[in-house]
């Protein structure tokens, strides 16, 4: 943790309202550090689109600062602000009730990496990866989310139960129902292959 974050972090948790535009933006600077690639991750799991996930990552934040006198009443930071993405990332896509078919060539030139893999191998485990999500797309919703919550994010059962507004138990069935049914997804594919 980062200096100005662990300032942030002391004043966040002993101030009793946000008093000056520095202090809010000290809070919100931390929290953007800590935060915006999970909450990318999140919204680019659902959206499958960088555009919309980055400003699905901007529209939350934007949502932090307008509510910032809530900020004091938040016990775990973490789980409020991958509720508020996963929210803005599902009405998005309720809106649109489309999702692109092909993967979009500049998100995966953008994602290539210069180091030991090849680019083709790149192309290959992102081609592998899109056809696994694909799959998890044809679970059923309560299950998708959770299994993406838990396997894309590692949240725990506890934080993912609070994110869906339900059980525990309930989120470890979602889960193992999830995992079941995409085991035998996988199974019909390559026994059709």
């Amino acid at each position: 943790m980062s200096t100005l974050e662990a300032q942030a972090a002391v004043w966040f948790y002993t101030q009793p309202v946000l008093n000056t535009q520095e202090d809010t933006g000290a809070v919100i600077t931390s929290l953007v550090a800590e935060y915006a690639t999970m909450l990318y991750r999140v919204a680019f799991s659902v959206t499958r689109n960088a555009a919309e996930a980055e400003d699905i990552v901007q529209d939350t934040f934007l949502r932090v600062l307008r509510h910032q006198e809530k900020v004091r009443e938040i016990r775990d930071p973490r789980v409020w602000l991958v509720r508020i993405a996963w929210n803005l990332a599902l009405d998005r896509k309720r809106r649109a009730k489309t999702r692109p078919e092909t993967e979009d060539l500049d998100d995966h030139a953008r994602q290539l990496t210069a180091t030991e893999r090849l680019a083709e191998d790149e192309v290959i485990s992102s081609q592998e990866c899109a056809r696994i999500l694909d799959l998890i797309d044809r679970l059923p919703d309560k299950e998708r989310q959770a299994l993406l919550l838990s396997a894309v994010e590692e949240l725990s059962t506890a934080e993912i139960a609070s994110i869906c507004s339900t059980t525990e138990s309930s989120i470890r069935s979602r889960i193992f129902r999830a995992r079941k049914e995409l085991a035998l997804l996988l199974a019909r594919e390559r026994g059709g292959q």
